[in-house]
């Protein structure tokens, strides 16, 4: 548990460079949750290498918020430092087929950039609404292709150290949804190798991904697939064969387009969103004797309870 002595030491450490009990479940997709206790947004090299000196060993609870489409944080919020990437960040450089992307790029972003410049390979990415950071860190991925495909390198910084590291895709072990980037890793840069083709070729894929996306899923308060796929069959199949479109507790719900989103109603609350998810996994189980496990990160909440996720948020 944090103490107030530890946050308040921290605090006083990272000076200007955080700011006390900002928003943090409004920077969100899911747009409920709390506020953070500190929350820091370093724009430069020099201010995140201040930021993990004054963590490493701070003891203080840390969170890497990318564009929070994959967090639902409690309504109390979170009693520890979130750290958001910025300016320098989200700068994009394609140089022939290689893009370097800073780990606050948004993945639609990236997608666009390089489908104009005459790069195929990440279509894919104009779906999810995540950053180039989390991408890495849950090898983010959807049409068949997923982040690791092109990938060739990435850097990091390990708050819990201080310490600053670059490493070839390879290291990442990745796998559906997976890779070895911990929860106190900053993915500050990611390098992808790409395949040369037609402008107007990779923008009607990309068009083409918009439409489906459209058509398939829903807009609103989500944080986009709240479950991964199981062996056995598509999760919101699974959801919806249980009966549970439409099912509500509060002010949360299963969409009524796709099984497998859960949407938040305006002025909603993070209890009834994880309320809702807890229903489904659990009557998925009972009547499939499917586990269902989530791709969202739980933030704040009491980790005894088990719809627990993984990792920093994209």
């Amino acid at each position: 548990m944090t103490s107030g002595r530890d946050l308040a030491r921290l605090a006083r450490a990272l000076g200007s460079l955080a700011a006390s009990d900002q928003p943090l479940g409004a920077l969100t997709t899911y747009r409920v949750g709390g506020p953070a206790a500190l929350l820091a947004e370093p724009a430069t090299d020099e201010e995140l290498a201040a930021v993990a000196r004054a963590t490493a060993g701070s003891g203080v609870p840390l969170l890497v918020v990318g564009r929070g489409s994959n967090l639902l944080v409690a309504d109390h919020g979170f009693a520890g430092l979130a750290v958001r990437l910025s300016g320098r960040f989200e700068d994009v450089e394609l140089t022939g087929t290689t893009v370097r992307a800073g780990g606050a790029v948004a993945l639609p972003v990236l997608a666009r950039r390089s489908a104009a410049a005459g790069l195929s390979g990440l279509e894919w990415a104009v779906g999810v609404p995540g950053s180039v950071g989390g991408a890495v860190r849950m090898n983010a991925g959807g049409h068949g292709s997923d982040t690791a495909a092109t990938l060739t390198s990435y850097r990091w910084v390990d708050l819990a150290t201080g310490t600053f590291h670059e490493a070839p895709a390879a290291a990442l072990g990745a796998s559906y949804r997976s890779t070895t980037v911990a929860t106190t890793h900053v993915v500050t840069e990611a390098v992808h190798v790409l395949v040369e083709g037609d402008p107007t070729t990779a923008a009607e894929a990309i068009a083409e991904i918009v439409r489906w996306r459209r058509a398939h899923q829903p807009g609103g308060a989500n944080a986009g697939s709240v479950f991964t796929n199981p062996p056995e069959r598509p999760a919101g199949a699974l959801v919806e064969e249980a009966g549970l479109k439409g099912f509500r507790i509060g002010t949360a719900a299963v969409s009524t387009k796709h099984a497998n989103f859960v949407q938040a109603d305006d002025g909603g609350t993070a209890a009834d969103v994880l309320a809702v998810i807890e229903h489904v996994r659990d009557a998925v189980l009972r009547l499939t004797g499917v586990s269902l496990r989530t791709e969202l990160v739980l933030v704040g909440f009491d980790r005894e309870r088990g719809a627990g996720g993984r990792g920093p948020g994209t």
